[in-house]
């Protein structure tokens, strides 16, 4: 907390007139290009590994980047209203979901997630379940990594499936309106790296890579 505090006061000594003409531009609205769904994970901050500024991305973040399909017995209306409100209001070209190395939700789907004592996680994690099921029958998109992280990266795709079960996001795929991109961040190397499907597994986000990308957005 004290780190915290005196951080608040340090931002505020040394903010620049440019940041401050910034802030209070975004003080009118944002124009936000992608919905970024994150893990809640404190090592894992978009802004900065994406070297991007306030305003650049309107983000969902929660406990294993996970998205509850509209089927879901039980919904979990925060994430679906942030999607609602990031393709209807926001209009966001871009829908990123970005999953990482050395997930606590991960280790505790591939431990025992149906003996743990915290009921809410229990159940919240049921949504990432499909991936430690696809793991366990001998899908994995890179078998040198631990099991977590494979399930990891399988949960990824999952998730991507999960938000394209909403009906108004199909909607805006087939209209060319919207794309879904899968991503995984590995912490020790600092590295992003980008789902490619005609490879099946992911790819660093190098110069080479980046390039593909946004030929891919037109």
């Amino acid at each position: 907390m004290k780190k915290l505090i005196q951080g608040i006061v340090d931002f505020r000594k040394n903010l620049t007139p440019e940041s401050r003409e910034l802030f209070a531009k975004l003080a009118l609205g944002q124009k936000p290009d992608a919905l970024f769904i994150a893990c809640s994970d404190s090592r894992v901050v978009p802004n900065l590994f994406a070297s991007l500024n306030p305003g650049d991305l309107f983000v969902l973040r929660n406990i294993g980047n996970l998205i509850p399909p509209v089927t879901a017995p039980h919904q979990d209306d925060s994430a679906a209203a942030a999607i609602e409100f990031a393709v209807f209001s926001l209009n966001v070209a871009n829908i990123i979901i970005c999953g990482h190395s050395e997930c606590g939700a991960m280790i505790t789907i591939t431990q025992d997630v149906e003996n743990s004592c915290c009921s809410h996680l229990k159940c919240w994690l049921q949504h990432g379940k499909g991936a430690l099921d696809r793991v366990d029958q001998g899908f994995t998109l890179d078998a040198s990594l631990s099991k977590h992280n494979q399930v990891s990266q399988v949960n990824v795709l999952e998730q991507m499936k999960h938000i394209m079960s909403y009906p108004f996001v199909r909607e805006r795929i087939e209209q060319k309106k919207l794309q879904v991109h899968g991503w995984w961040f590995d912490i020790a190397q600092a590295d992003v790296y980008s789902y490619e499907p005609s490879l099946n597994q992911f790819i660093l986000i190098d110069e080479k890579e980046a390039k593909l990308i946004l030929e891919r957005l037109g």
